[in-house]
C-alpha cells in the first residue's frame, strides 16, 4: 500500500487525455495531463503530467513516455498506477487520515473487469471505500443538472478517450452509449488531414494545439453572409523535401478534418435518444441536452447537434472540469452517491 498524506476524501476524473482530482470541501486541486515518462534504463519514473507531456515526440530512446490509459481505460495498470500515486502526492499534504473515501469516473461502457482495475489502483492508496460513477452521471452532477428529479436530463461527455451519452432521470441512467471516439480521434484525423492535403506531417500536440485554436464544427458567417475564416501557423515536417516547415491552416481546414467524427458524436446521440422511452423523450426534447468535456468546447458542435436533432444544446460553463467536480460533489450525500454510483468496499 501506498504511503499518503491524505486530508479529505477525493473525486477523481482518471481520464485517457487528462486526470483531475477533487479534493471534499477544496475543490480542484490538480489538473494535468495522462502522461508519464520513464527511463528504461533505471527504471524509474523521470516525470508525469505537464512535464512527461513536454517530452512527447522529443525523447531520447532511453525515455519512454507512455499514457496509460487508451480510450478511456486502463492499458497498462503499473503505470498508471505510478503515475496516479505521483499526483495525488502533488494534490495533497496535509495530515494522515487512515480511512478515506475515493469516487472515481469512468466512461460508461466499461466492463466488470475494467472497474475492478480501476478499482485496485485507487485501493493502493489506502482508500476503504472506492465508489465507481459513470462519467455522465458525474458529469451531470457536476454541470448542475438535477439528476434525482423524475424530468430527464441528457448530457454528452466528450473526453479524450471516450464519448459518453446518457439520458438520467431519478437519480439512474435510462439509457446511454458510449463511443471509443473522442479528442483523441480528433487529433488523429487533424494529423491526417493536414498530411494529405498538405503534404506536411505534424505531431500530436500540434494537432491538439490546431483542434484547441481554431477546430470547429462549422464556420461563421459575417454581416456580409462571407465566412469567417482564421488560421493559425503549425510547423513540421515536409513530405516531400524532408525538411522543415511551417504553413498556415485554417478553421476550414479543421471543419474538414473533424466533420467525420462529429458526424459519429451526432449518431451517438440520435441512438441513446432512441433508446429512451417516450415519454424520457419527450422530456428531452423540452429541456434539450448539455455539453461537457474538452471535446464538449468544439466551436459550434453544439449549433451541429442543434441543427441535426432540433434539441437545444448548451455547453457546461465548467466543461473541461465537470466530470471531477461532479465525482466530489456526490461525496456530500454518501447515501445519494451509492445510488448513483457501484460500491467496491472490500477488505
Amino acid at each position: 500500500m501506498f504511503d499518503f498524506l491524505i486530508s479529505k476524501d477525493m473525486g477523481i476524473d482518471l481520464g485517457t487525455a487528462n486526470t483531475l482530482i477533487y479534493i471534499k470541501d477544496s475543490g480542484i486541486v490538480l489538473n494535468e495531463p495522462s502522461v508519464i515518462a520513464l527511463d528504461r534504463k533505471r527504471g524509474v519514473t523521470l516525470a508525469v503530467g505537464d512535464d512527461a507531456k513536454a517530452m512527447i515526440g522529443k525523447a531520447p530512446q532511453n525515455i519512454e513516455v507512455i499514457r496509460p490509459l487508451q480510450d478511456g481505460v486502463i492499458s497498462d495498470f503499473d503505470r498508471t498506477a505510478d503515475m496516479l500515486r505521483a499526483f495525488v502526492e502533488k494534490a495533497v499534504s496535509a495530515n494522515r487520515v487512515k480511512n478515506f473515501r475515493v469516487v472515481v469516473g469512468v466512461p460508461s461502457g466499461v466492463t466488470e473487469v475494467e472497474k475492478r482495475a480501476v478499482e485496485e489502483v485507487v485501493r493502493q492508496m489506502g482508500a476503504s471505500e472506492v465508489y465507481i460513477l459513470e462519467e455522465p452521471m458525474a458529469a451531470a452532477i457536476g454541470a448542475g443538472l438535477d439528476v434525482d428529479s423524475s424530468t430527464a436530463c441528457m448530457v454528452a461527455d466528450i473526453g479524450g478517450g471516450t464519448t459518453d451519452i446518457a439520458i438520467i432521470a431519478l437519480g439512474g441512467i435510462v439509457a446511454s452509449s458510449s463511443i471509443r471516439y473522442a479528442g483523441d480521434k480528433f487529433n488523429d484525423a487533424i494529423i491526417q488531414y493536414v498530411k494529405k492535403r498538405h503534404s506536411l506531417l505534424i505531431g500530436e500536440k500540434t494537432a491538439e494545439r490546431l483542434k484547441i485554436e481554431i477546430g470547429t464544427a462549422s464556420l461563421d458567417i459575417d454581416d456580409n453572409g462571407d465566412e469567417i475564416i482564421e488560421a493559425v501557423a503549425a510547423s513540421g515536417r515536409d513530405l516531400l523535401s524532408g525538411l522543415p516547415k511551417t504553413l498556415e491552416i485554417t478553421n476550414r481546414d479543421m471543419m474538414i478534418a473533424l466533420q467525420e467524427s462529429l458526424d459519429i458524436i451526432v449518431d451517438g446521440v440520435k441512438a441513446t435518444i432512441e433508446k429512451a422511452p417516450p415519454e424520457v423523450a419527450a422530456d428531452i426534447a423540452n429541456e434539450g441536452m448539455i455539453l461537457s468535456g474538452g471535446g464538449g468546447r468544439i466551436k459550434n458542435l453544439d449549433k451541429l447537434i442543434s441543427s441535426r436533432t432540433g434539441m437545444k444544446v448548451d455547453i457546461a460553463e465548467n466543461a473541461f472540469e465537470a466530470v471531477a467536480t461532479g465525482t466530489g460533489m456526490s461525496l456530500n450525500d454518501i447515501e445519494k452517491l451509492k445510488v448513483y454510483a457501484s460500491t467496491i468496499n472490500r477488505r
